[in-house]
């Protein structure tokens, strides 16, 4: 069975920077297509990015795409979700999520893909 959890979330003030990160566990990490959404209290959940098990390909929400770099990496079997010039329109829960893809190259949008969510780690960019 596959298990996610969240580390890094916090406050940050506005234009800083955070790094979040997901450790995956009770599968092989490679195999897994890794994802970051989040949400806002009364709204819908919302793409972040997403990046492929061989991390040739990753895609992001168009509202964080140059701001927001997610990664991979295999001796911590973890994905990073590395956020730059916060602004309080940032401010959500964040969640992790993966699903396993033959293909090494698969990324998906869509958060019913994912087979598999962490608990979430909460991001908060206030003064």
């Amino acid at each position: 069975q596959v298990q996610l959890v969240e580390s890094g979330g916090g406050q940050v003030q506005p234009g800083g920077s955070l790094t979040l990160s997901c450790e995956l566990s009770g599968r092989t990490f490679s195999l897994y297509v890794m994802g970051w959404f989040r949400q806002v209290p009364g709204k819908e959940r919302e793409f972040v990015a997403s990046v492929s098990p061989d991390e040739s390909f990753a895609v992001y929400g168009s509202s964080v795409e140059g701001r927001f770099t997610i990664s991979r990496s295999v001796t911590r079997s973890a994905s990073d979700l590395t956020m730059n010039s916060l602004s309080p329109e940032d401010t959500a829960v964040y969640y992790c999520a993966a699903f396993q893809s033959f293909y090494r190259t698969t990324v998906s949008r869509d958060a019913a893909a994912y087979e598999y969510w962490g608990p979430g780690t909460r991001v908060t960019v206030s003064s």
